[in-house]
């Protein structure tokens, strides 16, 4: 059962979805989950409880603003280039001293959500014990511009809405925010290269190799700047490491974790 807490963004009070995995584990490390661009913190499922269930830690998933039951996008308001570092330096530390956590935690973000967490432990690396992103971006590459225009028309020509409405209180805010930023052409420039190589916190960078949103280059860039960065490609796996291969991605970050907690 999810629960809103109101935290100050934007010079405005914004209600934010969330909801606890475990929270009797009182001493246990926290994972924070941070979900993909058209995603929310229902439609995670129950990955976060397999994942902290296997890990023995608690967890804290929640809905940026504009998804899930989050306050909404205002109709008007266009997310602008730096989207996801206002989300990784504004909403997420305002969440999290909204719920009184502490430091060191560690983050679980998949695609848009594991850029977020790479920026949040770059210009935050004494708050994150640990990291682990899935098909994260650092780079806008031609393929995801294609996806992302695929999507689009799929949204606009089929039941796309329809099933994406299931997971969002305005879908519209959830898709147009997400689809038109990274259709913006001067989006194509957007680019976290530079800041990541100030991730002191170990890494582990999965991507699928049949992701339809972005090439292994994303993550081997990472392991690059980052050089304590653990990479883990996965055979017949799309953009969604966690759907696609969920119980040998769980047995990569048990051991991940294991080795660095």
């Amino acid at each position: 059962m999810s629960s809103l807490v109101d935290i100050p963004w934007c010079e405005r009070r914004v209600q934010v979805e969330f909801a606890w995995i475990e929270a009797q584990r009182s001493d246990a490390p926290l994972m924070v989950f941070l979900h993909e661009g058209l995603g929310s913190l229902a439609m995670w499922r129950d990955f976060p409880q397999r994942l902290c269930g296997a890990l023995g830690f608690r967890g804290l998933v929640y809905s940026r603003p504009g998804y899930g039951r989050s306050t909404p996008r205002p109709p008007e308001e266009a997310w602008d280039l730096d989207f996801m570092h206002r989300q990784a330096l504004e909403v997420l530390p305002a969440l999290l001293n909204s719920l009184e956590v502490r430091a060191p935690y560690w983050l679980f973000g998949h695609s848009d959500g594991g850029s977020i967490a790479l920026l949040h432990a770059a210009h935050l690396p004494r708050s994150v014990a640990g990291a682990i992103v899935l098909a994260p971006h650092i780079v806008v590459e031609d393929l995801s511009v294609e996806s992302i225009a695929q999507a689009k028309i799929a949204y606009e020509t089929t039941d796309l809405r329809q099933r994406l409405a299931r997971y969002h209180d305005d879908v519209d805010s959830a898709f147009w925010g997400w689809n038109r930023i990274w259709l913006h052409p001067p989006f194509r420039a957007w680019s976290i290269e530079a800041e990541i190589a100030a991730i002191k916190s170990p890494l582990l960078a999965v991507q699928g190799l049949n992701d339809e949103y972005g090439t292994l280059e994303q993550i081997r860039g990472i392991a690059r700047r980052v050089p304590q960065t653990q990479l883990l490609e996965l055979p017949d796996c799309g953009h969604s490491p966690h759907r696609d291969q969920p119980d040998a991605l769980i047995e990569a970050v048990r051991g991940f974790a294991k080795a660095h907690a």
